[in-house]
């Protein structure tokens, strides 16, 4: 009787053991850290920006769905999304927070939280907007990469120039709800007025002022239009390069989506490796590398694309020299 209760008793034993093995080695698995990415943009719009997101986190080791994953959230091109969405992420408790698509977003991720770590992407100057100390040491919990926006804007007026050279009068496209809205205008005033142009300004932050605002216009207002590089733009690039062509303006944009929607010419960061970058960071951050000591990084990556059948269609004729220097001429 004792052999068969002791038996028993060590039957009963492996049994506890069998279920607490498991339990025991799931406990010891690492947690799947959560990455929180918010973006100005829409889903629809940006699908290679997270592909090349995803591709830095991958440079790092870490592959979505597997070792780490990612909460999207999306404004749409309506800034004013961006605080409930921030809010959201800081919420659910993610180790790092990926503030992308330019101003607000960073600044609105910063007023979130001043614990989490944060990679940003801004068009502007981040040590004058108060996100880092410094570039080269940011401090806090900040860090990120900055296409310096204004100073584009003078080397888009140049190029547009060298296509249409008699602008007397340039039209210059805003969206003043934009941050960043001041920066680019103030670049360029002082690039029209380098080149003797009067600039008139018009304005649209949704899709019943961007139409109206065209509706409003007479034929041919301006000699050529400059588009402010807005993620609201960008979003309704199709509708906006369909407006400005019933207008038979040149015009030049800021990334290469545009002159792929019809748009004449474009020059400007190539974004989808700065979202790589992006990812690289959040990445090393993830591993255990502070924001603070990650310094900021300036984009250096342009390119210049150009839309032939445009040029043709408005009577213009490709200068050498911009043929020469475009890394794309699309037929």
């Amino acid at each position: 009787m004792a052999i068969g209760i002791a038996r028993r008793q060590f039957i009963s034993g492996l049994g506890g053991a069998a279920v607490a093995w498991p339990l025991a080695a799931l406990a010891q698995q690492p947690a799947v850290p959560l990455v929180g990415f918010m973006n100005t943009l829409s889903p629809e719009t940006a699908p290679h920006f997270v592909s090349a997101f995803r591709q830095g986190l991958k440079e790092q080791g870490f592959v979505e769905g597997q070792n780490v994953a990612v909460e999207y959230r999306w404004a749409y091109g309506h800034y004013d999304r961006l605080a409930e969405v921030a809010a959201d992420l800081v919420r659910r408790q993610v180790a790092v927070l990926a503030a992308t698509g330019g101003q607000p977003s960073p600044q609105i991720a910063m007023a979130a939280t001043q614990t989490i770590p944060i990679v940003f992407t801004d068009n502007g100057d981040p040590v004058k907007e108060g996100l880092v100390a410094s570039l080269n040491r940011p401090g806090g919990n900040v860090t990120g990469f900055t296409i310096f926006g204004g100073g584009a804007v003078a080397k888009r007026l140049q190029l547009l120039h060298e296509f249409v050279p008699k602008i007397a009068v340039l039209g210059f496209l805003m969206n003043p709800t934009n941050p960043s809205a001041n920066l680019e205008l103030n670049a360029a005033q002082e690039a029209a007025h380098s080149f003797g142009m009067d600039m008139h300004v018009i304005s649209a932050s949704n899709d019943t002022e961007l139409e109206a605002v065209f509706a409003s216009l007479p034929q041919r207002p301006f000699d050529a239009l400059l588009v402010a590089s807005d993620s609201f733009f960008y979003a309704r690039r199709d509708l906006l390069v369909s407006l400005i062509a019933k207008q038979q303006l040149p015009a030049i944009f800021y990334l290469r989506e545009f002159a792929e929607a019809g748009g004449l010419i474009t020059y400007g960061n190539k974004l989808v490796e700065l979202y790589r970058l992006v990812g690289l960071y959040v990445g090393r951050i993830l591993k255990g590398e502070k924001p603070a000591e990650l310094p900021v990084q300036q984009s250096t990556s342009f390119e210049l694309v150009i839309n032939l059948k445009t040029a043709r269609s408005l009577g213009l004729s490709l200068p050498v020299s911009l043929q020469t220097a475009a890394d794309d001429v699309i037929e």
